[in-house]
């Protein structure tokens, strides 16, 4: 508990927009906006995602969760 209290104190984890997590991911995996046409249906789509013209549908995101390992979660 201690420690908890002490990262809590110290080093707060800030609220991310799901773009902004979808952005950290793909930079920790060196991936590009095209090796995620597969999960998205368009390389297009994947554009209006990261620029914030289109919102992430489920389908997307259940898609994303598998391919990086991660809760479906982060991307809310």
């Amino acid at each position: 508990m201690l420690v908890e209290a002490y990262e809590e104190q110290h080093y707060p984890v800030r609220e991310s927009s799901p773009v902004a997590v979808l952005t950290e991911l793909m930079n920790a995996n060196d991936l590009r906006q095209k090796d995620l046409a597969p999960v998205f249906g368009a390389e297009s789509i994947v554009s209006e995602v990261l620029s914030g013209k289109r919102e992430m549908n489920k389908n997307h995101i259940e898609r994303l969760s598998k391919k990086f390992n991660v809760s479906p979660a982060v991307f809310f």
